[in-house]
């Protein structure tokens, strides 16, 4: 494992977070961010949608600052969310945040994606009832496919949009520079965004990138990459610091 020279993406305060676990296993990482997040500005549409939270059956945070702004957003009007409500996280790193909080939360077992949520039993349990509504919490212009689907089962769906991802702003050629610099090896994305955001921002030089291992979330991210002319993409099967180390421990650099 040890082999590896891999430059994280992740937002600052999350590609902290893994450098330091990946540290322990003897993993060398360097960070450049290739996403931040901007919080929104609450709407009077979303704080509609908070005080009438207890008409949800069904609460889904797709991502980790969904749970964190959800969660500042649920104190904000209740002194605790509905009894009655289930929460869920497409990922476990998501999900640790949620029941942080108290929360009860269910998480996908294998594949933590949207797919992998749909297939969950409980989330089937919960929208077991008459007229079920759900409420997911999520950044502006996410994925539709977890939306559209619990559509066609006849379930009511609303979006509490609240951040947006940006590129963080680089001089040209920061990211070949410290690739060339680390001596680096792979390059790891936690999300679709976060690759077209490598992508952009290797311009010229991405024939030189896409050489390098690519390590991604989930099957929908491998394609985007692959499709772009990515020539060695590793799914990770999940965003979490567990999915990456395991992915990292059953591939060696070529």
């Amino acid at each position: 494992m040890t082999a590896w020279r891999l430059l994280l993406t992740r937002p600052a305060d999350e590609c902290a977070a893994m450098a330091a676990a990946l540290a322990e296993k003897g993993i060398y990482s360097a960070s450049l961010p290739l996403l931040a997040i901007e919080p929104l500005p609450e709407t009077p549409e979303q704080r509609t949608l908070m005080l009438d939270l207890d008409r949800y059956a069904a609460v889904i945070a797709v991502s980790k600052p969904a749970a964190r702004l959800g969660l500042e957003r649920v104190d904000r009007y209740w002194p605790q969310p509905p009894l009655h409500q289930t929460w869920f996280a497409v990922g476990a790193a998501t999900g640790e945040i949620l029941e942080t909080y108290g929360l009860s939360v269910h998480c996908p077992e294998q594949h933590e994606d949207s797919e992998g949520l749909l297939a969950h039993p409980a989330l089937t349990a919960a929208l077991d009832i008459p007229d079920p509504h759900v409420l997911i919490l999520r950044g502006e212009g996410g994925r539709e496919a977890l939306a559209e689907t619990l559509r066609t089962q006849g379930v009511k769906v609303d979006y509490l949009e609240l951040y947006r991802r940006v590129l963080p702003d680089y001089p040209q050629n920061a990211l070949t520079e410290r690739i060339t610099a680390e001596r680096l090896n792979a390059v790891m994305v936690s999300s679709g965004q976060s690759f077209t955001h490598l992508h952009a921002m290797a311009g010229p030089h991405w024939p030189v990138v896409s050489k390098l291992p690519l390590f991604v979330p989930s099957a929908r991210v491998a394609e985007l990459a692959r499709v772009a002319g990515a020539q060695r993409v590793i799914t990770c099967q999940g965003a979490s610091t567990a999915a990456v180390l395991a992915a990292l421990e059953q591939h060696q650099p070529e």
